[in-house]
């Protein structure tokens, strides 16, 4: 899976400008992909060029002009192809975070518990917005949106209760070290 099938995929359902495709990856999907905001628009270019989407600009009284993106026959096709094709395995997404952590024994506690306290709380504000996406749009959601949607919910409960672990034993042993 690349941006290219992610791109293809929110096509299928709908003509988007880049920007709306840009708010769908930062939200909805930055659950489970990661893509970084400047491979976004070189990739648009590259499908552009490959036939698998069109450009369309539509003139706004008052606004600039944007262009709407539609998918094309080849692009289906490359769409479907990649659905069809073999499950890849997943991957976690590059964390500074697990790998800081990681490496927390060249650090004291006290710095391990600001990351765990901070990562907590992002989580916790990451588990709210997806539990507010899901409510607001379950109802419009295909099943197979909603499981995925489940899965985000649950992993960030996991991840949020094994932080809250770590934090209790993280400050008992800074207690210990300062005795």
């Amino acid at each position: 899976m690349n941006s290219q099938d992610v791109i293809l995929g929110m096509l299928m359902k709908e003509s988007l400008t880049g920007y709306e495709i840009k708010q769908l990856l930062e939200n909805v999907f930055s659950n489970f992909f990661s893509s970084s905001y400047g491979t976004i628009y070189p990739t648009l270019t590259r499908m552009e060029k490959e036939e698998l989407i069109t450009k369309e600009m539509v003139l706004q009284d008052g606004k600039p002009n944007k262009n709407v993106l539609n998918i094309t026959d080849k692009g289906r096709a490359c769409f479907n192809a990649y659905l069809q094709g073999p499950l890849e395995g997943d991957s976690i997404k590059k964390s500074d975070f697990m790998m800081r952590l990681y490496f927390g024994e060249f650090v004291g506690y006290d710095k391990i518990i600001i990351w765990l306290k901070q990562v907590q709380k992002d989580s916790q504000q990451k588990l709210i917005q997806l539990c507010e996406q899901y409510s607001l749009y379950k109802d419009e959601m295909h099943p197979a949106q909603i499981i995925c949607i489940q899965i985000g919910i649950e992993e960030y409960k996991a991840k949020l209760e094994t932080i809250a672990e770590g934090l209790v034993s993280m400050e008992k042993l800074e207690q210990e070290e300062r005795s």
